[in-house]
């Protein structure tokens, strides 16, 4: 499944992991992403929605 949240588009973070002993490694954040039955123009339809959406209430269920 993608990270990429259908509504606002939001796609994951990129960084280094900094252990104690300093050997520094890519990683990846992703959002929390959910698959949520959406209406879109009147019909459901399966979306990729992020959390903040969901709480922000852009998405109605």
């Amino acid at each position: 499944m993608a990270a990429v949240c259908d509504i606002c588009a939001k796609s994951p973070g990129f960084g280094h992991n900094r252990p104690w002993s300093r050997k520094i490694t890519k990683r990846r954040f992703d959002p929390n992403i959910q698959r949520v039955r959406a209406k879109v123009n009147g019909t459901p339809k399966r979306m990729n929605v992020c959390t903040r959406c969901i709480k922000a209430g852009k998405v109605t269920r």
